[in-house]
């Protein structure tokens, strides 16, 4: 699970089977790859990774990129934005932090 206190880690950026126009922000220790995959298989529908950073303060970069699209927000973790604009603005916030991996799953 999600922890906001992650050292080292991904943010992700996730779309779900059921919703089109929606995503999912978040971070996690471990391999961003692995957790959409165990994300599916304990919900209904299916988790796709659509852009990940593996970096230092992974969570800190979640945070600041949910403060930029609070008005979009859906629900919790979900929000109704495209994965593009999701994934420029990962990109601009890591530009300040250090990044150790990008991964795209295009």
């Amino acid at each position: 699970m999600e922890k906001d206190t992650v050292s080292t880690g991904n943010v992700y950026v996730m779309t779900h089977s059921f919703f089109s126009d929606v995503i999912r922000i978040g971070c996690t220790p471990g391999d961003p790859v692995e957790y959409a995959r165990l994300l599916s298989k304990n919900s209904p529908g299916d988790y796709s990774l659509v852009f990940s950073l593996a970096c230092n303060n992974p969570c800190a970069i979640k945070k600041k990129i949910r403060e930029y699209l609070n008005a979009q927000e859906y629900v919790n973790e979900f929000y109704q934005v495209s994965a593009e604009a999701a994934a420029k603005l990962l990109k601009r916030e890591t530009l300040r932090i250090a990044i150790t991996n990008e991964v795209s799953a295009d």
